[in-house]
Parts: C-alpha cells; sequence; structure tokens
C-alpha cells in the first residue's frame, strides 16, 4: 500500500492521519509506504533550478539568490530569534514559489495554498479536468517522477491519498490522473477530512467514478484494512512517523502531530460544521493517551507536540497535568472554568504547555448564548489572566457574522479585546461561513455562496442586516486598525500563524534566551 499527503497544506509538521494509518496497517503486517508530496514537491519546487535569472524583477531574483538561507532560517532556532527575519523568509520563498507556479500555469502559488484561475476545487467537472491535464500542474516535474519510482519499485496493489483542504485538491486529482493514466492497473483510493465532509451531503453522488476505485469517509484504519483483506484486531496502536524525516519541515525541529479524539465532546454549538456533518465523537482512552506520548516523545525527542483535537477533553488536561509527555505542547481547548484557576494552569504550565487556543468567537454574551458556546464571558476573563499569570500564551479565535451578532455585538467584541489586549498573545479573526446542510440553515434564507456542486458553505440573508460586507467593512475600517488589537494581530506569525505561534513564546522558543 502507497500513501500520498498531496499538496499544498503548510510544511511544518508530518500529516498526522497518516502517520496512524501507517500505524495501523503496520500493527497488522500490512507492508506500506507514506510519503509527503506535499513536503517533497514544496521543497522540490524551492530546489532554485530555473528560477530567477536576470531578466526577473529585483525582488524576484534577490529571494532566488537567498533560498538556501531562508531555509535554513525556518529550519533553525536563530530564524525564529528575529520577526522581521522570519517574515522576510516566508515573503521571498512564497514570492519563489508564486513565480515557479505562474509562469508555467497561471497557477497562484504559497507555502500554504494552490488556486488555479481557470479551475475550481469546488466543482468536480474542473477536478477531473485536472486529473485529464496532469503535466499541466506546477508540481508535475516532482510527482510524475516521484510516482513513477515508487511504482515500479514498490509495486503497490493500491494507492491512497488523503485530502483535507481544498488547497490540496487541485493537486490531489492532477497526482490521480497521472496514475490513472499511467497505470491503470492500479487501485487509487480517496479519504481525508475533506472528502469527509463531501460525503456528508445529503446529495452526495459521486462524481469520480472511473478515475478513484474506493472513496472513505471518516476514521479509514478499519475500511482501508478491509480493502487490503484484512483487519483491526487492536486499537492500542502507535502512529507511525518513521517515513517524515524531521528536515523535510520548515520548523526548528521535529513537530509531533497527535490526536486524543476525533469529533468534538461538546456538540453544542448552533452552526458548527462537525455538527452538521453528523461527525460522532470518539476518544482513545486517556491513560493510552499519555501512554503513547510518552512512547512518542522517547522515539522522535520532537520540540514540540501538536494536539489536534478539536477541544483537548478535561480529563485529558487533568491527566497531562498529573503525568506530563516529556515535551512543550500546545492545542485548542473550550474555555472553561477550571482555566480560570491560577493553580490549575500553573500545573499545565508545568505538564510543558505552552500555548493554549482559545475559541472565544464574541465577546458579547447574549451571541454566545445564542450560539450555545456554553461560555461566560466573566469565565473568559479570569482564563486569560490566568494564562498569562502562569507563562501560557494565548491563541484567541473570533467569528464575526455570526447569524446572531449585530454590529452593536460586534463594538462589544472589540471593546472585549481591547480592555483585555495585556492577556491575549494572539488573535485569529474569521467572518462566518454557513454550513451548507445544517439544521439551522433551514430557518435562514440562504443562497449560493461559492459556485460549484461541492461546495461546503451557504450564503444567507443575515437576519439583523449585518452582512459580509458590512462585516468586512467593520474589521477592516476600525477593529482591525484600533491600537491595542493591531499590536496583538502584529505578532502572529504570518502564513504558519499557530503552527509557530509556540516558537515565539518563552521558554519554548528562543532557546538561551
Amino acid at each position: 500500500m502507497l500513501l500520498i499527503y498531496p499538496p499544498v497544506v503548510k510544511p511544518c509538521e508530518p500529516p498526522a492521519g497518516l502517520a496512524k494509518l501507517a500505524g495501523a496497517l503496520r500493527s497488522q503486517g500490512v507492508t506500506c509506504t507514506v510519503v509527503d508530496a506535499n513536503a517533497e514537491g514544496l521543497l522540490s519546487l524551492l530546489s532554485g533550478k530555473g528560477i530567477p535569472d536576470a531578466a526577473l524583477d529585483t525582488w524576484t531574483r534577490r529571494a532566488g539568490n537567498r533560498l538556501e538561507d531562508h531555509l535554513s532560517d525556518l529550519l533553525d532556532w536563530r530564524g525564529y530569534k528575529n520577526r522581521d527575519r522570519y517574515a522576510r523568509a516566508i515573503r521571498d520563498l512564497n514570492r519563489v514559489l508564486e513565480y515557479s507556479a505562474g509562469r508555467k500555469s497561471g497557477a497562484y502559488l504559497t507555502l500554504s495554498n494552490y488556486e488555479e484561475k481557470d479551475l475550481s476545487p469546488l466543482r468536480s467537472g474542473d477536478l477531473l479536468k485536472a486529473a485529464s491535464l496532469p503535466e499541466a500542474n506546477p508540481f508535475y516535474p516532482y510527482f510524475g517522477t516521484r510516482l513513477s519510482g515508487l511504482l515500479e519499485s514498490l509495486s503497490p496493489s493500491r494507492v491512497g491519498f488523503s485530502l483535507n483542504f481544498l488547497s490540496q485538491a487541485l493537486c490531489t486529482f492532477a497526482m490521480m490522473g497521472f496514475l490513472r493514466r499511467e497505470y491503470p492497473s492500479v487501485k487509487i483510493v480517496l479519504g481525508g477530512g475533506l472528502v469527509s465532509s463531501w460525503m456528508s451531503s445529503p446529495d452526495w453522488r459521486n462524481p469520480f467514478t472511473g478515475l478513484v476505485d474506493d472513496i472513505i469517509a471518516g476514521a479509514g484504519e478499519e475500511p482501508l484494512l478491509e480493502l487490503l483483506g484484512s483487519s483491526l484486531d487492536n486499537q492500542d496502536f502507535l502512529p507511525d512517523y518513521e517515513d517524515f524525516p524531521s528536515d523535510l519541515y520548515l520548523s526548528p525541529g521535529f513537530i509531533l502531530p497527535y490526536s486524543a479524539s476525533r469529533g468534538c465532546y461538546w456538540r453544542r454549538c448552533a452552526f458548527c460544521p462537525e455538527k452538521a456533518e453528523g461527525q460522532p465523537y470518539s476518544a482513545i482512552p486517556v491513560g493510552q493517551v499519555i501512554s503513547q506520548l510518552q512512547e512518542l516523545v522517547r522515539k522522535h525527542r520532537p520540540v514540540l507536540i501538536h494536539l489536534l483535537d478539536n477541544a483537548l477533553s478535561p480529563a485529558l488536561l487533568d491527566a497531562l497535568t498529573k503525568t506530563p509527555p516529556g515535551a512543550p505542547w500546545y492545542g485548542f481547548v473550550r474555555i472553561m472554568e477550571r482555566l480560570a484557576d491560577p493553580e490549575f494552569c500553573s500545573s499545565l504550565k508545568r505538564s510543558g504547555c505552552t500555548l493554549l487556543k482559545l475559541g472565544l468567537e464574541s465577546g458579547d454574551q447574549e451571541v454566545l448564548d445564542a450560539l450555545s458556546k456554553g461560555i461566560s464571558l466573566t469565565t473568559a476573563s479570569r482564563a486569560l489572566k490566568s494564562l498569562k499569570e502562569a507563562g501560557i500564551a494565548s491563541y484567541v479565535y473570533l467569528l464575526f457574522g455570526t447569524p446572531a451578532e449585530s454590529q452593536a455585538s460586534a463594538e462589544k467584541t472589540l471593546s472585549f479585546v481591547a480592555e483585555h489586549a495585556p492577556f491575549i498573545d494572539f488573535l485569529n479573526v474569521a467572518v462566518f461561513n454557513l454550513p451548507a446542510w445544517g439544521a439551522e440553515a433551514s430557518l435562514l434564507e440562504t443562497r449560493l455562496f461559492y459556485p460549484g456542486d461541492l461546495s461546503l458553505y451557504r450564503d444567507f440573508v443575515h437576519p439583523l442586516g449585518w452582512d459580509r460586507l458590512r462585516v468586512r467593512h467593520f474589521l477592516d475600517r476600525k477593529f482591525k486598525r484600533h491600537p491595542a488589537i493591531k499590536d496583538i494581530l502584529l505578532r502572529d506569525p504570518p502564513l504558519f500563524t499557530s503552527n509557530h505561534a509556540p516558537f515565539f513564546v518563552k521558554p519554548l522558543g528562543m532557546p538561551g534566551t
């Protein structure tokens, strides 16, 4: 079995989903090879071959000449000691990627995104067009050679692709089209988070028959083993990261991504995509999580553990304080009373917690209550202060334009954030998208958002007149210009955002200072 993680996703850590699949397959004696074609492909385009010459503009030429230095900056701690140097490295690498893609296909490519002006990943017909012309994809020189070598040396019976984000879709289909054309006897399997979302639509009809042999929704371990004539007789297997060398990723050391659960234990928030798609919640027993983390830390010596859960359960947080994993860690948590306890936050810090991502969403209590967030602003205020006192950085997520929000509500959010600016380290500011087939969508007047049979969201007539245009105007003209908020936003690592934010937090970041 050959498992592929296609471009383009931020190349800072291994794909946890494929590490888990590899662990499951190998635990049952199934031979498999895992290839992070995302990281490999981006590094291939950044190899310097054929990039910039004297005919190019000064910026692109200089960016190309400093490629090696910029890559070294992101692979070494020194690149994170100076924010300007860090930002310059990312800007220049993106410049080279834009040139590499644009000169061949008119595509737009960065370290975190891939788009084509004439093809949309939201239209199945366009994805099939990408499959029919793989040589038009800027990654073709990489994957044409790489996949051919793998197929000829391994002779796998199946090749699986993990498609999780829209930014991967066009490249995934180009790679599958190449395989179908050049190796027609090989079975192609498609799975991943984005595929699961497509298949959760009540109108789903597989448009990829003839290109893809099998499509898997949700957790792939057991269905994949069944396709291979085996079964999963033991859930206590370790994710396997052996196929992911640390120098493949743009981080100052190996980041260990790990999921202790699937879905969300809260599952009450209105307009939640997880709830709309009917994704069930399942969790690995806490004791097993702790023992696996400790074993993986001993094996891989990561500089950072990235806990990928939608929200870390209270039971797991308690367990981490009692039995630390042995490396710094960060993850997403719900704002709850425990986080307002300075002693508990101190115990989290002692366990290695360096940063917590917090889904505050709004600074208006009425909005939070209407969305069934289960968050008290009073508790949120105390939690932010307790985390700051304990030395744990906070990455606060805000969501504007929900059906319950008005401009007056947004103003309250601005006031809350400005008042708590000394206790907020990073901010993620997003505009609400309405899940296309959630139960709450039926209560709103909806219309087409992005055209395409694979679109996951709908536009809607805001019941309070707080439409996307007004929301964006408020964010750009007022919210982001507030001096206290502007200072927070300027701290956010460009492009890599929360994935690299812990490296700018002492004492994890900037060792020796």
